[in-house]
């Protein structure tokens, strides 16, 4: 029974993974991103060399360096890498479960390989980056009617029709052809796979998901509405404190008129201390507190400040 129990604690967390439609949306507009960057690059700027052992390094350069770029940004612009970071910094990961730590990386890296698995989709769908990369790796012999005797080098030039001299055009259609192939034939693999493989993490997400249908929309529609809310007063915050400040610096502080109704409006503002900081910083997972649902850092710390703040640093230190 206590293992069991353990079990579907942990699987608790595995929810979290592509929990909400918004996710999918923002998936989406980054894959639609980088087909427009993918297709530009392949129009404007990519040029194979057409030289024997230069071609393999620029055609795997074109198609996973930028994917490796993408790839690190999607990690640097998602939230709960900072938050994971955070709970490194601030609670040394002293009361992580492992479900909990795998559940938070697996949402930072499925958000992240969006954009460099469509760009890496992408270039062999259209296959030059693959042509030009294998192309002095095609066997000759392969290549019915090729004539015997030619430098193994001269296929490196097939990318680039000016470069093929005139007895051996006749075989460069065939030889760019069967590149494609293959190139686009690995490119619907990998789309087969990353489609098979987004299908059984939505059933695993369905199956464990502590969470029903209706409440993880709500739950999806709070942690969205407190995100904006949450930036519109800190920036509100930011200015009331630094109206402040300037004045006492000054003995007067010149004010927009936005500023001004600012100030009017707010007169309850108060600093917030560090301790308080840090107790909403870092991630949060689904916890209940005597059956009533506590969707984030923020919930948690009002829950606790208010019933019983004795048990706030206790529970805030719980992931």
């Amino acid at each position: 029974m206590a293992a069991t129990a353990l079990v579907t604690e942990n699987f608790k967390f595995v929810s979290l993974f592509f929990k909400s439609k918004d996710v999918m949306i923002f998936n989406g507009l980054v894959a639609l991103g980088t087909v427009a960057g993918q297709t530009a690059y392949t129009v404007f700027a990519f040029d194979c060399p057409c030289s024997p052992k230069k071609n393999y390094f620029y055609g795997l350069a074109a198609i996973g360096v930028p994917a490796l770029v993408l790839f690190l940004v999607g990690i640097m612009l998602n939230r709960n890498t900072w938050n994971l970071v955070a709970e490194c910094q601030l609670r040394r990961c002293r009361k992580q479960s492992t479900a909990a730590i795998f559940t938070v990386l697996a949402n930072i890296l499925g958000r992240a390989v969006v954009a460099p698995l469509t760009w890496a989709v992408l270039s062999l769908l259209q296959g030059q980056a693959y042509s030009c990369a294998l192309s002095e790796f095609v066997d000759p012999s392969s290549v019915p009617g090729f004539p015997s005797g030619q430098n193994p080098g001269v296929l490196a030039q097939f990318p680039c029709e000016e470069n093929v001299s005139t007895l051996l055009q006749p075989f460069r259609r065939d030889i760019q052809r069967h590149l494609k192939y293959q190139s686009q034939l690995i490119g619907w693999l990998l789309v087969a796979g990353m489609a098979v493989t987004v299908f059984l993490l939505q059933c695993v997400r369905r199956c464990c998901s502590p969470l029903g249908h209706q409440q993880e929309e709500y739950w999806t529609q709070y942690r969205a509405a407190e995100q904006n809310l949450f930036h519109n007063t800190a920036a509100a915050h930011a200015q009331l404190l630094a109206i402040d400040n300037v004045r006492n610096f000054f003995g007067f502080v010149s004010l927009e008129p936005e500023q001004k109704e600012l100030l009017a409006e707010q007169q309850n503002s108060r600093p917030v201390c560090s301790t308080d900081w840090n107790r909403v910083t870092g991630v949060c997972l689904y916890r209940e507190k005597s059956g009533l649902p506590l969707y984030s850092r923020i919930h948690k710390w009002a829950t606790y400040s208010l019933d019983n703040p004795e048990e706030m640093d206790k529970e805030m230190n719980t992931l």
